[in-house]
């Protein structure tokens, strides 16, 4: 029975140890599994971390993409303000340069009304010359009269003369004559002779007084004459002299309606007066029913120039594009310089396409260049409802477009 017992409580002490070893075993079961959890949670942990340097990396890629989104935003703010800014100097600057055009053009108005008023003067004074000359001619012609007036009267005075001559003659041989009983009558005759000889030669003397008399006013018609004539060539010297100065005037006039009209560096219209002409050319284009192209041209660079090589090499380059454009175009085509580095050509006759090919020849003359350079070109072409505001703003976009990055503006 002891033994039973003993086998029962060692059967039993048996079966709590299997169920302890059992429960250890489960115990270490669940450790590992904890074990186990613990290491995916560390893992996770890890990947977490991972996940958030990750996150935080491209948080602060995303935070310096903001930053220069937002630089970009600032530069382009900036580059529309000096745009702006440039926009603003450009069309005072226009205003200034339509101001001067306006007084150069009042100035040549007051010379051509000088020149007007010059030339009447000049016509009045040939008119003077012309009567004194008429009035010399006069003066002449009665000094000729009066001289032969002068010499029939010595002709006339020598006549009596002659007579008195002959008749104190038939006197003295009267009283000469052979009886010395003269009659009466014959003394008479004789006395008669004489004092009719002697009034012979009171005329003839009178008469020659007359001549002299008419002789002196003969030269003082003559020298009246010279005065005339003098005084006729000094007139026409002066109306010539007058009208040397209207054409002068009329000159200076015309240069300074050049210069009011065109840039002093360039010889390109000024935006001012360029903004009527191309009003006119598309008034011609509408009327012809011809097509008609804008283009902006614009210098590339100018500013890095001016900048890095000074003004002088800026203005060489600007010049150098004028003379280019020049070389492309047509002597009729608009040229107009239309801000510090823009030019404004309008093409008439070509459609947007074939001028875009024409001036696309401007680059390729500016690259052989002493001083190479390039520009940017866009074109817009002229629409039955266009107004010269729509037309400029379609090739101001078209530059834009072809030049698409900002861009600091020239001073």
């Amino acid at each position: 029975m002891a033994s039973e017992k003993r086998d029962q409580a060692s059967a039993t002490r048996d079966q709590v140890a299997e169920q302890r070893d059992a429960a250890e075993d489960q115990r270490d079961h669940i450790a590992q599994q904890r074990d186990d959890a613990d290491d995916q949670r560390h893992q996770a942990a890890v990947q977490r971390d991972k996940a958030n340097d990750q996150r935080n990396q491209v948080a602060d890629e995303r935070d310096q993409a903001g930053a220069r989104r937002d630089q970009t935003a600032d530069d382009r703010d900036q580059a529309a303000e000096q745009r702006d800014q440039a926009s603003d100097e450009r069309d005072q600057a226009g205003d200034e340069r339509d101001q001067a055009a306006e007084q150069r053009d009042q100035a040549g108005d007051d010379r051509d009304e000088a020149a007007r008023q010059r030339d009447v003067i000049a016509g009045q004074r040939d008119v003077i010359a012309g009567q004194r000359d008429v009035v010399s001619a006069a003066r002449d012609q009665a000094g000729d009269e009066r001289d032969r007036a002068g010499d029939e009267r010595d002709r006339a005075g020598e006549r009596r003369d002659q007579a008195a001559d002959r008749r104190d003659r038939v006197a003295e041989n009267a009283e000469a004559s052979a009886s010395a009983m003269i009659s009466r009558a014959a003394l008479n005759r004789s006395a008669l002779s004489r004092q009719e000889a002697a009034a012979d030669r009171s005329r003839a003397s009178q008469d020659r007084g007359a001549g002299a008399s008419e002789r002196t006013e003969a030269e003082s018609d003559r020298d009246a004459a010279l005065a005339d004539r003098g005084a006729a060539a000094s007139e026409r010297t002066e109306a010539e002299l007058d009208r040397d100065a209207a054409l002068a005037d009329r000159g200076a006039s015309a240069k300074d309606r050049e210069r009011a009209s065109h840039d002093g560096l360039t010889g390109t219209y000024l935006r001012g007066p360029g903004s009527l002409e191309l009003d006119r050319e598309i008034a011609r284009a509408r009327r012809a029913e011809q097509p008609l192209a804008l283009a902006f041209v614009d210098v590339d660079g100018l500013k890095a120039i001016n900048d890095s090589r000074g003004h002088p090499a800026g203005d060489r380059v600007l010049v150098g594009v004028a003379n280019a454009l020049r070389a492309v175009l047509r002597s009729h085509d608009l040229i107009i310089r239309y801000g510090g580095d823009e030019f404004a050509c309008a093409i008439a006759g070509l459609n947007a396409a074939d001028a875009t090919k024409r001036l696309d020849l401007v680059n390729a003359a500016l690259a052989e260049a002493a001083e190479p350079a390039s520009v940017t070109v866009g074109v817009a072409e002229l629409q039955p409802s266009d107004s010269i505001e729509d037309l400029l703003a379609k090739a101001d976009a078209a530059l834009y477009r072809e030049r698409p990055e900002p861009r600091s503006t020239s001073p």
